[in-house]
C-alpha cells in the first residue's frame, strides 16, 4: 500500500506506516480522522501515557502508603486502563488542533502536506467536530478520578492550547511539549494520593527534560524545511552540539527521577529499570546522526523502551516488596 501525497486524498500521509491496522481494518472513509489522530503511529500517545503509569506506579511507594495492604503496591489496574485510553484520545486530539493551527504550515513542508488537511481530505469543519468528539472521550476518563485529578487535569489544557504555537515566538516549542506531555505525573501520583507534593514535581521536571530531548533528535528531520518557513525549534537552535545538549537533558532527567524515588523511599530495585533506561538514552546519543532523518526517526520512536524500562523497575520493585 504505497504512501500518496496528491490532493485527491486516496492514500495515506508521506511519514505514514505501511501495514498499520488501521488500513487494514477500517473503511477508507475513515483513514482521514485515523491519520488526524495519527492512530497509526502509536508512538505519540505512549509517549504521553509514560508519566502516567510512572507515576502510578512510584505512588504507592509514597508517604501515607506504608499501612497499605501489600498488594496494593502495585499500580492501580483500572487507573492504568483509564490513563491508557485517556492517552490514546487526548494524543489524538492534541494531533488535531495542532494540525487545525498548522493547517498552512503543513502545507509547506514536505513531510507534512499531504496530511488530511492540507491535501483537502479532510475539512476543517469534520476536523473541528473530530477534536471534539476525541475530548469528550478524554473528559469521560477524567471524570473517573477523584476531585483532585480533575482539576489538576482540565489545568493542563491551557498549556495544549499554547503548545502549537510556540514554535512562532520561541526556539523551544520542546519545552512546551514537555509541559503538555509530562503531565501525567500529576495525573498519576494524585489519583492515588489526592495532592501533589515534591516526589510528582521532581518526576515532572524530569520528564519535561526527556520530551525535550527525544522531540529535539525528532524535529531534526524538519530542520531544513523549518528553516525555510520559519519555524523554530530545538534542533535548529542546538545545530551541532546536539549531542552535549542531549547529555545534560537526559542525565538531568535520570537525577530527577532518581530524585523522585528516594523522596518515596522505593526499593533499590526500582533503580535498575532507570539505569537501564539510562544507559538505553546513552546509547541513542552515542549513535545519532542528526542528518539521517530515518535515524532521528528510529532513535525518537526507541524512547518507548525507556518507558517500558522505568515502568518495569518500578513494577518489579513492588513485586519484590509483596514477595519478600
Amino acid at each position: 500500500m504505497d504512501n500518496v501525497q496528491s490532493k485527491a486524498g486516496q492514500g495515506r500521509v508521506a511519514d505514514a506506516p505501511s501495514g498499520h491496522w488501521v488500513y487494514a481494518i477500517m473503511p477508507r472513509a475513515v483513514w482521514p480522522f485515523a491519520q488526524l489522530a495519527r492512530w497509526d503511529r502509536p508512538i505519540g500517545w505512549w509517549l504521553l501515557l509514560w508519566p502516567c503509569w510512572w507515576a502510578a506506579a512510584l505512588a504507592p511507594f509514597g508517604h501515607g502508603t506504608e499501612s497499605m495492604p501489600v498488594l496494593d503496591r502495585l499500580p492501580d489496574p483500572w487507573h492504568l486502563v483509564l490513563f491508557l485510553i485517556g492517552a490514546i484520545a487526548m494524543r489524538g486530539a492534541g494531533c488535531t488542533y495542532n494540525d487545525l493551527v498548522d493547517h498552512e504550515i503543513d502545507d509547506k513542508v514536505a513531510r507534512t502536506r499531504s496530511r488530511p488537511l492540507p491535501s483537502g481530505q479532510v475539512t476543517r469543519t469534520q476536523a473541528k467536530t473530530f477534536l471534539v468528539g476525541q475530548a469528550l472521550v478524554g473528559f469521560v476518563v477524567l471524570v473517573q478520578f477523584n476531585w483532585t485529578a480533575i482539576a489538576v487535569g482540565i489545568a493542563s489544557l491551557a498549556i495544549v492550547a499554547i503548545y502549537p504555537f510556540a514554535k512562532r515566538f520561541t526556539d523551544w516549542p520542546q519545552l512546551f511539549l514537555g509541559l503538555a506531555f509530562s503531565w501525567g505525573a500529576f495525573m498519576g501520583w494524585v489519583a492515588v494520593h489526592g495532592s501533589l507534593g515534591p516526589t510528582p514535581v521532581l518526576l515532572y521536571l524530569g520528564c519535561i527534560l526527556w520530551t525535550i530531548g527525544y522531540d529535539t533528535i525528532y524535529a531534526h528531520q524538519d530542520k531544513e524545511d523549518d528553516a525555510l518557513v520559519g519555524v523554530r525549534s530545538t534542533a535548529r537552535l542546538f545545530g551541532e552540539r546536539t549531542k552535549p545538549a542531549l547529555v545534560i537533558l537526559y542525565g538531568g532527567m535520570v537525577v530527577l527521577l532518581a530524585a523522585s524515588y528516594a523522596s518515596t523511599g522505593a526499593p533499590p530495585i526500582a533503580y535498575l529499570g532507570l539505569v537501564a533506561a539510562g544507559l538505553h538514552m546513552l546509547n541513542q546519543i552515542r549513535v545519532l546522526d542528526i542528518d539521517d532523518a530515518d535515524q532521528c526517526l528510529a532513535l525518537f520512536k526507541s524512547n518507548t523502551v525507556v518507558g517500558w524500562l522505568i515502568f518495569g523497575g518500578l513494577v518489579a520493585a513492588a513485586i519484590a516488596e509483596i514477595v519478600r
